[in-house]
């Protein structure tokens, strides 16, 4: 598994904020279902994943599939968050030293994303 897959679930799965910007490429970029526009750096793509990995690991939180190329994979998860449950994808590519360049996340269905969409507004409103 490519060190960024792998780095990736152990954050997840152990949430381990602390080597989540040890992943990230300093121009990485992120996708959000929910923000309309791309973001680009390190610290405000840290501070995304930090608030996912927030709201969704939890004891119901697992990947279920992996499909993966020399530079990029896609890991699907599940999950449950206050009875609703989540179903997604993240899209990942990285670059020769192995450190994540885009992050693009897919969620269904509507209500999860609005779910989500409540729950790490309300956490990154919070860290200001």
């Amino acid at each position: 598994m490519a060190n960024a897959l792998r780095g990736w679930h152990e954050v997840a799965l152990r949430r381990d904020f602390d080597a989540i910007e040890g992943l990230l490429a300093d121009d990485v970029v992120f996708e959000s279902p929910i923000v309309h526009t791309p973001q680009v750096g390190k610290a405000i793509t840290a501070m995304y994943l930090n608030a996912a990995v927030h709201v969704l690991s939890n004891d119901s939180f697992r990947f279920t599939g992996e499909w993966k190329d020399e530079r990029s994979g896609v890991l699907e998860f599940l999950g449950e968050v206050e009875g609703i449950r989540i179903n997604g994808i993240d899209m990942i590519r990285w670059n020769e030293a192995g450190l994540i360049t885009h992050f693009k996340v897919m969620v269904r269905p509507l209500k999860a994303i609005n779910l989500l969409h409540q729950k790490m507004g309300e956490l990154l409103a919070a860290a200001g």
